[in-house]
């Protein structure tokens, strides 16, 4: 409902903006209006198509990865930790194998294919809930991590990056320069999203395994972190960009050596789970396209210059800098709508340059926030959960502390 107020929100305030330029004079209002709506329809369709390939790898990758046990290793792994977070789920249950392939998904940034992979979780644990209409403490928590979002390696978003820079002609452009500050940047969301949930069900985040693995991740980020911060601009973002390429690469032969040592065919094993992907990237186009459109639309009446001209005089006000803001209407979007904002992200690409910093902050704020409207409504709308109790309040405070972090970040890596 939200959604559809907002889209139908940038048509009709679009045309009203184009009125009264109409009459005051300007003739030729519509007809830009009319050039950015079939010029947005078409990148829509140009976008989603390139996602096919990155989809189709990842889906594979992924397949192979669980053919090879790799997810249910994981499993064991973090069992622990969910042990101690999620008191309420038996050890061994099929929930915990659920929640690990979705966060692994999400890990890799691949959103859409998490979703399934997400759904099938809350339905292993609404098995464990003796009041289905009301979340349980194990569901809220589950989703408020999903909304944060960690994300390893930002794949949809490193895809669209690169289409995009190939479309404007750039030459050695490293789209994976995102790796690391989208890897700060959703940390402090999800170590947000933990804190204050965890405050509110009264976990108990000072045993040790819950918070040594915390701050032992906490630790190999800070330092890196701290490391490159030390290098000059110039040598950090090719080192960022170095390690990022570098975890991709190295992720994709782990998987693919560990199923070939468990005797797993690994080429027919990545084609059955590569054949999703052109299917996943085929249900991103109308609604890439729907929300490319009612934004350029928008834009091109000058009513997204008007809104950003207000936030830039209130910011200036306090004395800080402007050069972010472009940016900041994505982030504002995720909260709503992952489609949404992904097409709010390549408008600031196509409009300031896919290597401009608004648009590096743009694909940070992307590929480390999620969508909390549409992971609630569908999650919970799932499983027949009509009582969220806190889901709502904590998920949106993680979200602005992710946007802050994507921000701040961006500051950090990129100026």
């Amino acid at each position: 409902m939200v959604l559809n107020l907002v889209w139908l929100g940038f048509f009709v305030s679009a045309f009203a903006i184009a009125l009264f330029q109409l009459m005051q004079g300007d003739l030729e209002v519509f007809s830009r209006l009319q050039t950015a709506l079939f010029d947005a329809a078409k990148t829509g369709f140009e976008i989603s198509l390139g996602l096919t390939g990155m989809m189709a790898l990842w889906l594979g990758i992924l397949r192979v990865g669980e053919k090879a046990g790799l997810i249910n290793a994981f499993a064991r792994a973090v069992n622990p930790l969910f042990r101690h977070l999620f008191p309420g789920v038996p050890q061994g249950h099929p929930a915990q194998g659920a929640m690990t392939m979705n966060m692994s998904a999400n890990m890799l940034g691949l959103d859409n294919a998490a979703t399934p992979l997400g759904l099938k979780a809350m339905q292993e644990l609404q098995s464990l809930n003796d009041k289905p209409d009301t979340a349980t403490n194990a569901q809220i928590l589950f989703l408020v991590l999903n909304t944060a979002g960690l994300t390893l390696i930002p794949t949809s978003v490193i895809a669209i990056r690169q289409t995009i820079a190939l479309k404007q002609g750039l030459t050695g452009f490293n789209a994976a320069d995102i790796f690391l500050p989208t890897l700060v940047a959703t940390s402090i969301s999800l170590l947000s999203a933990l804190l204050i949930v965890a405050l509110v069900q009264r976990l108990p985040l000072w045993r040790p395994a819950v918070w040594a693995p915390l701050a032992a991740f906490g630790a190999a980020v800070g330092g890196l972190t701290w490391w490159l911060a030390q290098l000059p601009p110039e040598q950090s973002a090719r080192l960022i960009g170095a390690i990022g390429s570098g975890v991709i690469l190295g992720l994709v032969v782990l998987f693919l050596v560990a199923g070939a040592l468990r005797r797993v065919n690994v080429y027919d094993t990545f084609v059955d789970g590569a054949k999703e992907g052109f299917g996943v990237a085929v249900q991103i186009i109308p609604y890439l396209v729907a929300m490319l459109c009612a934004i350029a639309v928008f834009r091109a009446s000058g009513g997204m210059d008007w809104i950003m001209q207000g936030i830039a005089t209130v910011v200036s006000a306090f004395g800080l800098p402007t050069d972010f803001l472009p940016a900041l209407p994505v982030g504002l979007m995720k909260i709503l709508s992952g489609s949404g904002a992904r097409g709010l992200m390549v408008d600031v690409m196509n409009t300031y340059g896919v290597a401009s910093f608004p648009a590096q902050v743009a694909a940070i704020i992307q590929g480390s926030t999620e969508t909390t409207f549409y992971v609630l409504a569908v999650y919970f709308g799932s499983v027949g959960v009509k009582q969220t109790r806190h889901a709502l309040a904590c998920a949106l405070f993680a979200d602005v502390v992710g946007i802050v972090a994507a921000v701040l970040v961006g500051y950090a890596f990129f100026t």
